[in-house]
């Protein structure tokens, strides 16, 4: 069995001899809290033995969900914000053709997303393209309140009913929400339509393994049989019994714990394939909202090289030493290009003639991580053996067992996220929403804005 590997030795010569070893107790004992629930936020672990609960019946049930989508659609938007949907956007996106949006490829459907903002053009040129289409939707909110999620499934609901009629809307509606309560659920079960639940102990950013994850991808065409058995392989290669300097997880969390205490405080996420831009997006969502709080937390950063050493660059080679990276290198390109040969060569170019375009990129990337260590940036690397489900399920829940671990080493709760709701109370008093009469006189007297 291969998996992703881990390797710190870039990052921590940056650190005073013994430090990473030194984190180990403090990485043992997070992980002994995480494994015996008694760390803070312990209500919301269902994540850390997920991938190896997951039935053969539970992925049918999916699979057959996906299909009745795919034989019916045209199109599925996934309504959903945050941990509702850049696990599964992630994913679509390293896995998916980079054109394939262009190539009306009807064996498919597109996979959309809404419900990640409130932009009224977003909106209308996504209703405007759904015009005259088969779609269905995937809803996906524990509440069914969140008021960026619930304002986008109100539009769609309302044109897919239009348009394929209620009955159509029902096969192809799907809720993914809490068990028992809520608006959505209140929907769902008075149309009549499919869903599945959100377990109430694994939070949106911890749910890629959860129907909201598994079911676009699945959509998407996409093995998740293969993606539950990579999570399933790093759950095992990240257990408690493992030794410390064995396992990737705990190395990962004491190394940049060790970075953090040394003075490095923003983490940049760096790849050099584009199709893992949204991996980078999910992994700051999971970072950012589990380690900021309490005035601590490492700051999650990401660029998409090469592409970002022409405006990045520059800062990071020579800017304020409070970096580091962890570089996410592909081992195997799935497709083989050859550069060609030029007679004129007037681009100078001829002496990579023959070469695998991903030659040219593997030296570019070993050359921007030696300049970059060469100017002070400690620089982790991660390597994937190629894009396909499983690795990317190894991936998935490497970065979630290191954020748990890494959180509790830090000595925050690393599954709230109180800070997130502050925009919503102002936002809602500024909108006058019923039952926030006395913090919409005070907020908009505070911003000159009339009743």
């Amino acid at each position: 069995m291969s998996n992703i590997k881990l390797d710190i030795i870039n990052a921590a010569c940056f650190l005073q001899p013994g430090t990473v070893e030194a984190f180990e107790p403090k990485v043992k004992a997070a992980q002994e809290a995480l494994e015996n629930g008694t760390c803070p936020g312990n209500d919301f672990l269902g994540w850390l033995h997920l991938p190896s609960s997951i039935t053969d019946e539970f992925i049918s049930e999916i699979e057959n969900t996906a299909k009745v989508l795919r034989e019916n659609c045209e199109a599925v938007v996934v309504a959903g914000i945050g941990g509702s949907y850049l696990g599964a956007k992630a994913v679509i996106e390293a896995l998916g053709n980079s054109f394939e949006w262009l190539m009306n490829d009807k064996n498919n459907p597109t996979i959309l997303f809404a419900g990640n903002n409130i932009s009224e053009d977003y909106l209308y040129e996504l209703t405007e393209y759904l015009k005259g289409k088969r779609f269905g939707v995937i809803n996906i909110s524990k509440s069914g309140t969140t008021t960026e999620t619930a304002l986008a499934f109100r539009l769609l609901k309302k044109q897919c009913e239009n348009q394929m009629s209620k009955e159509m809307a029902r096969k192809v509606i799907v809720a993914i929400t809490d068990e028992k309560k809520g608006a959505a659920r209140i929907c769902a079960d008075k149309e009549g339509y499919k869903s599945f639940i959100i377990p109430d102990n694994v939070g949106g950013r911890f749910s890629v393994l959860t129907p909201v994850g598994l079911l676009p991808v699945a959509c998407a065409g996409f093995d998740i049989k293969a993606l539950v058995r990579g999570a399933q392989e790093m759950e095992a290669a990240c257990g408690k019994d493992v030794p410390f300097a064995e396992n990737p997880a705990a190395q990962y969390a004491a190394v940049r714990n060790g970075l953090y205490e040394s003075g490095k405080k923003i983490e940049i996420m760096v790849n050099f394939q584009p199709k893992l831009h949204f991996m980078s997006e999910w992994w700051k969502q999971l970072y950012g909202e589990s380690e900021g709080k309490e005035g601590k937390g490492i700051f999650p950063a990401s660029c998409d090289f090469t592409t970002d050493l022409h405006s990045m660059g520059q800062w990071v080679q020579e800017g304020e030493r409070s970096i580091f990276e962890t570089v996410i290198s592909v081992e195997e390109p799935n497709k083989k290009l050859l550069f060609p040969s030029d007679e004129e060569n007037l681009d100078g170019l001829n002496f990579l003639a023959g070469k695998r375009v991903d030659e040219v990129n593997k030296m570019a990337e070993l050359g921007t991580r030696l300049a970059h260590v060469d100017g002070g940036v400690p620089n982790i690397c991660i390597s994937i053996p190629r894009l396909d489900e499983k690795y990317l399920g190894q991936l998935i829940y490497f970065f979630e067992i290191a954020c748990g671990i890494s959180g509790n080493v830090l000595g925050v709760n690393p599954f709230n996220q109180p800070g997130v709701e502050a925009y919503k109370k102002n936002m809602f008093a500024l909108l006058d929403k019923p039952g926030y009469e006395a913090e919409s006189e005070a907020i908009k007297k505070r911003v000159g804005v009339e009743g």
